[in-house]
């Protein structure tokens, strides 16, 4: 059901409930949701909560030539870590930003965004609890979360468990649309650290750590927990782009480092001819990656194209503007470092591969 109405006649609710379908802890999640949701809204929105189609007025008169950007994604099985630990309203987070950066990568803002959250057995305050956390993402990025849908879907979920999928639209004026066309050797690639996993690797985590006291304060870990360093959200790069963007500095390429690391997600955006030299001497992996590699035994090449290993977004600039895109950087709150160089050739090869 889309947040606010119902799939099935309110007549046949007791058969369909006998079915495996409640449609009132349906209606319960959407009223514990609404006034979150309805935060979001901006006078973009027409409409409020609960029609068959959310209703976004587009208005680009800034723009020379408007290009829309859409993305679709879930959180994978960082839900299995939600079930374990009951820690629920960061997935909502996870989402969003995890759409909102992968837009960004081509100089997109987004515009509005929507959800998809099913159970084998709804629980509303679950529910609710992933989706408000969603919309307060949302805000404050000024993103409208125009609708979604709450499926109850027994049979196909495993009862106690949660999916959850979101989808942005975003714009980009195409003269400034960001390709990475205009790489070249020479240039200089920028990394900002993650805040951990992200919304990737956590099949291989789970596999690593499942038989460990995830609420003991662990020494290897600086005294964290493995339940906190397992659930901390995705973050938003969008406030680092424009920090950027203010300063004047020429972003000729961005990168999400998302599923497939450092190996796979670069190349995505490099021109014929041109590979980036990454200097993995230049960053230390946090410990909760050194503890995943090693419990679960794989070769660290491996273990840079399956996890982010500490690095979350990558920004190409011209080798001129280094020292201020470093200082734009630094001045809007974030760690950046120099993580590398583009050079003739193609994908990623690593200097040094930390032990």
């Amino acid at each position: 059901m889309t947040q606010g109405k119902t799939d099935a006649v309110q007549v046949g609710a007791s058969a369909y409930e006998r079915a495996g379908v409640n449609i009132d802890a349906g209606h319960r999640a959407v009223a514990l949701m609404r006034s979150a949701v309805a935060r979001t809204h901006t006078p973009a929105v027409l409409g409020g909560i609960g029609g068959f189609g959310g209703l976004f007025r587009a208005a680009f008169e800034n723009l020379k030539d408007p290009v829309l950007v859409a993305s679709t994604d879930g959180v994978g099985t960082k839900t299995k870590v939600a079930v374990r630990t009951g820690r629920w309203a960061g997935l909502g987070a996870d989402i969003v930003h995890h759409c909102v950066n992968d837009i960004l990568v081509q100089g997109a803002r987004p515009l509005f965004f929507l959800d998809y959250v099913a159970m084998g057995r709804l629980l509303p305050e679950r529910v609710a609890e992933v989706v408000t956390g969603a919309a307060q993402a949302c805000e404050a990025l000024g993103v409208a979360l125009l609708g979604g849908e709450t499926a109850e879907m027994p049979g196909v979920y495993v009862e106690g468990e949660l999916d959850i999928v979101g989808t942005i639209v975003g714009v980009v004026d195409r003269p400034n649309l960001i390709d990475g066309s205009r790489i070249i050797p020479g240039d200089t690639v920028i990394a900002l650290p993650s805040t951990g996993l992200h919304t990737n690797g956590y099949s291989l985590a789970r596999m690593a750590l499942d038989d460990l006291d995830w609420e003991e304060a662990r020494p290897d870990l600086g005294g964290e927990r493995l339940a906190d360093l397992l659930t901390v959200p995705h973050r938003a790069y969008l406030g680092a782009f424009d920090a950027l963007a203010a300063a004047g500095v020429d972003v000729r390429g961005m990168a999400h480092i998302t599923g497939g690391g450092l190996v796979d997600n670069p190349p995505r955006i490099f021109p014929a001819g041109v590979g980036l030299r990454v200097d993995a001497s230049s960053w230390r992996v946090p410990p909760l990656f050194e503890l995943i590699v090693r419990r679960a035994g794989v070769a660290r090449e491996e273990a840079f194209r399956a996890l982010n290993m500490g690095v979350g977004f990558l920004f190409i600039v011209p080798a001129v503007q280094r020292e201020a895109a470093l200082a734009a950087l630094r001045g809007a709150g974030e760690a950046p470092w120099v993580m590398g160089e583009m050079v003739s050739g193609t994908g990623v090869t690593f200097d040094e591969v930390p032990s």
